[in-house]
């Protein structure tokens, strides 16, 4: 994963949608000059960033980050390198956003006393969480809950929430998005 690959779908995303830059900026809370700095390849945007752009989009996060027209039925994590943010989360993308299903589904990995917290997502999103390796503890309605391997559950991602690995163990979990049928990705349009 490279950046340059983030500021291009960053860029046609927005041409595609008929904004300026200061639309954008306005739709996202995103600033005009960190927009342009993105798409001009001076800056990396974070991960919180990439959320903030995908809720003021309404779109899902491998919007910016995914060929959506190369989705594959199969995943081989070893052959692909994990996007990784600068302290923040490392994850593959194991389907990228399909618009028949309203979903996307990462490999998530969270190292030895590693926390990351979320914004809420747009209206609607809802995740699941499969937790494959480890234990971690996720935070949903301000509170901390363990879950091990095997463990899995669904919440509203519209609300803040986190993730968080307090052992010496690498985690590494499942984590599907579920977007509403609302998002700008129409199956019909497909």
């Amino acid at each position: 994963m490279t950046d340059k690959k983030i500021q291009i779908k960053l860029k046609a995303v927005r041409q595609n949608a008929g904004l300026s830059l200061s639309q954008a900026a306005e739709l996202t809370g995103v600033s005009k000059a960190m927009l342009h700095q993105i798409e001009r390849g001076d800056s990396s945007p974070t991960i919180a960033t990439l959320w903030k752009l995908a809720k003021g989009f309404h779109l899902p996060l491998t919007a910016f980050i995914e060929d959506l027209i190369q989705a594959t039925d199969t995943f081989t994590p070893a052959k692909i390198d994990p996007i990784r943010f600068q302290e923040s989360i490392e994850f593959h993308t194991i389907f990228p956003f399909d618009p028949v299903f309203g979903s996307e589904t990462f490999l998530i990995t969270l190292k030895p006393g590693q926390t990351h917290t979320s914004h809420s997502h747009d209206i609607g999103v809802v995740e699941d969480i499969f937790v494959t390796s480890g234990e971690m503890d996720v935070l949903q309605n301000g509170e901390w809950t363990r879950y091990r391997c095997g463990d899995g559950l669904r919440f509203s991602a519209d609300q803040p929430h986190g993730y968080r690995n307090l052992t010496n163990e690498q985690v590494q979990f499942h984590n599907t998005l579920h977007y509403p049928r609302t998002t700008l990705f129409d199956p019909i349009d497909k």
